[in-house]
């Protein structure tokens, strides 16, 4: 069966999920922003150990997204990988290094906790 226009987002935001955790990204949070905001359906934040990382986790997820139906997949800072954005149009996604994403602590815009404050990934 078919998925649906609508399932789209979600399906992309799980395989971002499922690709991070593959490549051992830390503090991984989903933020729903349906409702919330015209930019996207959902957000997710995510740390790499080292811009190597970071970077890797980048390129990994531009691919997967393209294969998965993501329309365009644009990529912001991964020449220096300290902070890379990933527009996906449905799912955004921003890679940090842990002290970059420390200091712009974007989920706190959100109303969400930052990482060092809860136990598991969340589904905001």
């Amino acid at each position: 069966m078919e998925p649906s226009h609508m399932d789209l987002p979600r399906q992309l935001s799980e395989l971002v999920v499922k690709s991070l955790d593959d490549d051992k990204a830390e503090d991984i949070v989903v933020i729903d922003l349906a409702g919330k905001t015209t930019i996207a359906d959902y957000m997710v934040v995510a740390s790499g150990r080292s811009t190597r990382q970071v970077g890797a986790m980048a390129e990994h997820l531009r691919e997967k997204l393209k294969v998965a139906g993501a329309a365009a997949v644009e990529i912001e800072g991964l020449p220096q990988a300290d902070w890379v954005l990933i527009d996906a149009g449905d799912v955004i996604v921003h890679l940090f290094r842990p002290e970059v994403r420390s200091f712009y602590n974007i989920e706190k815009m959100w109303g969400i906790e930052p990482p060092a404050a809860r136990q598991d990934m969340l589904y905001a």
